[in-house]
């Protein structure tokens, strides 16, 4: 006979990874760390607590598992990577035992997908770099009111198709009421839509369609269609992508403190935010189970995406002089 356990009980088997840091050693028999790389160095509200969550959670129990994908890292706090897991399992005297997940579902368990999309990006190099196996929907598309089309058409089958959007532009109704607002605005195509009013019920309330999703409310979620707006904090100036942090929402926390590292070691700081931008594109665009429709702020961006579904790719060339591709090239160190 199966036990009955109160709703209290289940409730406290799921814990934030910032409680750990005043557990004993081995206090917990089992500890499982969904999205690790997203684990922090300090804990607490004000990030005062602890030492390190990683180290804390592997001090705190007999046996860890993390789960990890540093390419879906996409804030400068986003601190777990897996040196650190393996430095302190051996701090602690515990075998390490690393494992690949050789397939998942998402995407439709397109492993081609997600891997021409990290060589889209730049992410890294792979051998899908001529497309992949077309069970996948990908398309895209010349006008922001027709990506919004598009996923308003899907979202009728089972209210499972959401449009998401870098966060270049200020979350300006936060808190607001007023239907008469908007965050996201591109007035080329005379196009508005505001952030999504709840993080609580976005993903599944039937209004929501109205709505675009920020990486910070769409991370670990997954819908049948997804509809990306890539805003202009990443573009392609003939040769290769360029991010440009200096494009991101005011209201973004995610890179904060990128000016103040920028100011030290500027080239640490361009990697650093290079990496999170990517990182946050190829978050959102695998979002989509059955399909993904991209819009592109920068036309370039647009014109290289669609040669890339181009089987036989051939790179986009533009008859710009190399001087002007190395000045598009250092536009992003520019700050605010």
């Amino acid at each position: 006979m199966q036990d009955d356990y109160k709703k209290s009980y289940i409730d406290n088997l799921f814990k934030g990874s910032g409680v750990y840091y005043e557990s004993d050693k081995n206090e917990f028999d089992v500890l499982i760390v969904d999205e690790a790389h997203r684990l922090g160095e300090k804990s607490g509200l004000f990030k005062n607590k602890g030492e390190n969550q990683t180290k804390e959670i592997i001090n705190a129990s007999k046996f860890s598992i993390f789960f990890i994908d540093e390419y879906q890292k996409i804030s400068i706090s986003d601190d777990g990577n897996k040196q650190d897991i393996i430095n302190f399992a051996h701090l602690n005297k515990a075998d390490v035992v690393e494992m690949k997940l050789e397939s998942q579902f998402r995407c439709n368990g397109s492993d081609g997908y997600l891997s021409w999309l990290d060589d889209v990006l730049e992410i890294g190099n792979t051998a899908n770099f001529d497309g992949f196996e077309f069970d996948y929907e990908f398309k895209v598309v010349d006008n922001p009111n027709e990506l919004r089309e598009l996923i308003e058409e899907k979202n009728k089958i089972n209210n499972k198709a959401r449009v998401v959007a870098g966060y270049c532009w200020n979350w300006i109704t936060e808190g607001k009421s007023d239907s008469a607002v908007f965050d996201i605005s591109i007035e080329k195509y005379n196009f508005k839509m505001s952030w999504n009013l709840s993080n609580t019920t976005w993903a599944i309330a039937g209004d929501s369609i109205n709505q675009a999703g920020c990486i910070h409310t769409s991370q670990g979620l997954e819908f049948d269609y997804v509809g990306v707006i890539i805003g202009n904090d990443i573009r392609y100036d003939g040769r290769r992508i360029i991010t440009d942090f200096t494009k991101r929402a005011k209201t973004d926390k995610s890179l904060s403190g990128i000016k103040k590292m920028y100011r030290e070691n500027r080239e640490n700081a361009l990697k650093v935010a290079d990496q999170i931008i990517k990182n946050t594109y190829r978050t959102l665009m695998s979002r989509g189970q059955k399909g993904c429709y991209v819009y592109c702020v920068d036309e370039r961006l647009q014109d290289y995406l669609k040669e890339r579904l181009n089987k036989f790719y051939k790179p986009v060339e533009y008859s710009c002089a190399p001087q002007d591709r190395d000045k598009a090239a250092e536009d992003n160190s520019e700050l605010i």
